[in-house]
């Protein structure tokens, strides 16, 4: 189960993030998780949104460049240590993070090298992963 995420490569000036969700909401595309990280000079919006395919499409058409990527979802316990506790069963399975962020309720995003073999590894762990399909019908 992989979730589509864009990643979008915005200028590091006040009022990109605006432009780009401004777009997608108007386009009807309802973001259910983002992240942002910059440099001094541009910035990348990583969003998990309901309609990847129309999101993409829509940012494209306004002038981003967007790149699609596969990430996991997991729902974490909801409860203290959930995350220490799926973290930890991840590690011990032998998957490396590249960086991880929370969407919303308790599923985070977690981007790995393969996603296909961390999808391997992770089989049959006491983990719940999230498709893509159940982030777009929330």
């Amino acid at each position: 189960m992989k979730v589509h995420q864009l990643s979008v490569f915005i200028a590091n000036q006040a009022g990109r993030v605006s432009e780009v969700t401004d777009l997608l909401g108007s386009a009807g595309v309802n973001i259910r998780g983002f992240a942002v990280s910059d440099t001094a000079e541009y910035g990348i919006l990583r969003l998990i949104v309901d309609k990847p395919d129309e999101a993409k499409d829509v940012l494209k058409h306004g002038g981003f460049t967007v790149k699609e990527s596969d990430v996991i979802c997991i729902d974490l316990p909801d409860q203290p240590g959930g995350l220490a506790s799926v973290l930890k069963i991840v590690a011990a399975a032998g998957v490396n993070i590249e960086y991880v962020y929370s969407l919303i309720a308790t599923y985070v995003v977690i981007n790995v090298g393969d996603a296909d073999r961390a999808l391997r590894l992770l089989e049959g762990q006491p983990v719940r992963l999230v498709s893509q399909e159940e982030i777009s019908s929330i």
